[in-house]
């Protein structure tokens, strides 16, 4: 008989085997997902090379990964010169490729610039030869660059990804040879409030932030090279190469910016709260400011504050472009100052932080102390809610609570401890905040705080126009290179506004402006009534609500020779307010035109996300495009020289330029962590520490 001892053990080394055995296939199979979902992060990670219409995705770090060759991207420096007049920003954008080496080069690079600048114009420069570009159907113009390409003709293509996001590839750029390729563009200005003084703002974007991917994995059939997802198709187009904070030069890619500013009217502080500059005044309305370093590292956007004291009353301001067919207007309605109003009412207030992976670091620790800040103004004739999400959405209460002190406490609390973790998936917030109960004798409002680092932009704006019957949706951008495009669009569909807050120390000052805003709207239900025979075509339209420290800026298109009044009407409390401006006494406007043209695509491209079809769209957005000579998700620039430079002997090499990582953003936050469900990773370290100890502890009673 086998001793009682001895059996004990057999069955407890059964036991223990059988326990490792089932530990081990957990941990392969979840070995196995990890793997396939870490595919999606390598899209959106430095550490994979991927290519679409020829632009390699990936880092210096793996070169020869991909169809094209990193080590073989050009150097490049980019020259800024932003002429600023009134309410409207002409900027020109010189991209300077260099060719250090002794071959031929290609270069592709990925870059931002403002959400809504109209690009109307580029061109090459290639010694003392100057290449004006064309616009064409991007598929024209791409044919056009690969055929230039092979010829071995010098030849430049300038191509929109987002309206914020464009790419410039530059074929043949001989052995030691420079290219420049020059870019024009323009918009209006933002009007903020900060305090009792009213803020200009004008905000280039200087990097490309790495963005959250979801959906299925699609590689092109071919080359088995990945290109995007199912949600986001075109996912490898808008991920840049990155250089990491530990890899990049402190001027590698470095940028020189040039501002002349002429407000039209005496100027009081001007700031850049991110960069140091050199400010010269040519008259009290005149300044010219550059950045004081000369050269600056490409890794954070460029923000100008200027103050011009406001006016007591909303007052309307109309520019002028005289054109052949159509005369084009630009009207610019002011709010009063905050003095002037003292209405408050009741609001019902659902507070959004994202908490994903991207936000870690100084981003986080900006959104909780602005969230922070926003609860403790509350009173109690509020209500409120605070949903926090990354991977998944949570809501701090089951519905909207009353805003107590203690209930304002204990959410404080909450939000001060949130940590960032996982991914972006926004939709399921957005779901939980615009579902909410809805009140009559409230102004329902959803104050969304986020980095707005995803690239399925039109999918979520679907979402917010389907589902925000009476809110309305306000956009906080965190961090150094907020994804404005998502921002200022989700504000648009939710007919609120876009608030940025570039660092810590402006928190306090931009969450007080924008509950300033949402305390007390100036003028609601604004009508526009154009004079009879002008046949206007203006946008936006309906016009939004007028708040404290947010003008509304409309652009129109007219019949030649207009004339009569422009008549504005809107409810402003107990009273009904109005304006009337004559357009003959407009004040000469200049590129206003390309300026309405540039909204009227974007107005058309919104129809995307409320069901309409590409091929319904594509012919309206062409005509604009092609008229206006704009950029577009439909037209390309393309510039060829006429004369070959490479000959077909010489070899060409293609690379693609890496941009800076976001300065105060967390790598390990937004590469380091493989994908996350609704299991934290740190269970599934802990699972696979238990199943490798149980296999320990089975091989020891083996022994035995």
């Amino acid at each position: 008989m086998t001793p009682a001892p001895l059996r004990f053990a057999d069955r407890a080394r059964e036991v223990v085997e059988l326990l490792a055995r089932l530990l081990l296939m957990f941990v392969t199979g979840l070995a196995v997902s990890v793997a396939l979902g870490g595919v999606v992060l390598l899209l959106s990670g430095p550490a994979h090379a991927a290519q679409e219409d020829g632009i390699t995705q990936g880092t210096l770090l793996f070169a020869g990964a991909g169809e094209g060759d990193p080590e073989a991207a050009p150097l490049l420096h980019t020259d800024v010169d932003l002429r600023i007049s009134g309410p409207i920003v002409r900027a020109k954008v010189v991209q300077r490729f260099r060719n250090p080496a002794n071959d031929w080069k290609e270069g592709s690079y990925v870059f931002p610039l403002p959400e809504h600048a109209a690009v109307h114009r580029m061109r090459i420069r290639v010694g003392d030869r100057l290449i004006e570009g064309e616009i064409k159907e991007k598929a024209e113009a791409k044919q056009i660059y690969e055929q230039a390409k092979r010829e071995g003709k010098h030849t430049a293509l300038v191509s929109q990804q987002r309206p914020n996001i464009f790419t410039t590839k530059v074929a043949n750029i001989g052995p030691r040879e420079e290219v420049r390729v020059e870019i024009e563009y323009q918009h209006t200005l933002d009007y903020t409030l900060s305090g009792d003084v009213g803020r200009y703002q004008l905000r280039f974007p200087m990097v490309v932030a790495p963005r959250y991917i979801p959906g299925q994995v699609i590689a092109d059939e071919e080359t088995g090279t990945l290109i995007g997802t199912d949600v986001v198709p075109d996912a490898a187009a808008i991920l840049p190469p990155m250089m990491l904070p530990d890899e990049a030069g402190p001027i590698y890619n470095p940028v020189s910016l040039n501002v002349y500013l002429d407000a039209g009217a005496p100027i009081g502080e001007v700031a850049s709260p991110h960069h140091r500059v050199r400010i010269d005044t040519l008259k009290p309305s005149v300044r010219r400011i550059r950045l004081s370093e000369g050269r600056t590292p490409a890794n954070r956007d460029f923000v100008l504050n200027w103050s011009i004291a406001p006016g007591k009353t909303p007052h309307a301001t109309l520019f002028l472009e005289p054109g052949l067919n159509k005369d084009h207007v630009l009207l610019m309605l002011t709010p009063p100052e905050p003095g002037s109003v003292t209405a408050r009412l009741p609001r019902e207030v659902v507070f959004i932080i994202d908490t994903s992976g991207s936000m870690e670091g100084q981003s986080i620790e900006q959104a909780r102390e602005a969230l922070a800040m926003a609860l403790t103004r509350l009173t109690p004739e509020d209500r409120f809610n605070v949903i926090e999400f990354n991977s998944e959405a949570f809501s701090l209460f089951d519905q909207e609570r009353e805003a107590t002190a203690g209930n304002v406490r204990l959410a404080v609390d909450w939000v001060r401890a949130l940590r960032a973790r996982g991914g972006t998936e926004m939709a399921a917030a957005l779901d939980l905040a615009l579902k909410g109960e809805r009140g009559s004798d409230r102004v329902r409002q959803v104050v969304f705080l986020t980095d707005g680092a995803v690239g399925n932009e039109q999918h979520l704006f679907g979402l917010i126009k389907a589902g925000l019957g009476d809110s309305r949706l306000f956009t906080v951008g965190i961090g150094s290179a907020p994804n404005s495009h998502f921002m200022r669009k989700a504000a648009q569909a939710g007919r609120g506004t876009f608030t940025y807050i570039g660092k810590i120390d402006e928190v306090q000052a931009q969450m007080n402006a924008l509950f300033a805003k949402l305390e007390s709207p100036v003028v609601k239900g604004i009508t526009a009534h154009w004079p009879y025979g002008a046949n206007a075509d203006a946008t936006p339209d309906p016009l939004p609500d007028l708040y404290l420290g947010e003008p509304v800026i409309v652009a129109a298109a007219i019949d030649h020779g207009a004339r009569g009044e422009l008549r504005l009407t809107g409810d402003s409390g107990d009273i009904q307010w109005t304006s009337s401006l004559a357009l003959a006494d407009a004040n000469p406007g200049e590129g206003i035109g390309v300026l309405w043209a540039r909204r009227k695509i974007d107005q058309w491209m919104d129809t995307l996300s409320e069901g309409a079809t590409e091929d319904e769209v594509r012919p309206h957005v062409l005509a604009l495009a092609l008229e206006h000579q704009l950029v577009s998700r439909f037209t390309s620039f393309v510039a060829v020289d006429k004369t070959p430079a490479r000959s077909a002997e010489a070899a060409l090499k293609s690379g693609a330029v890496p941009g800076h990582f976001p300065a105060g953003w967390s790598p390990r936050g937004v590469y380091g962590e493989l994908p996350r469900g609704a299991t934290d990773a740190r269970w599934h370290a802990l699972m696979g520490l238990l199943a490798l100890a149980l296999f320990l502890m089975s091989r020891r009673l083996r022994i035995r």
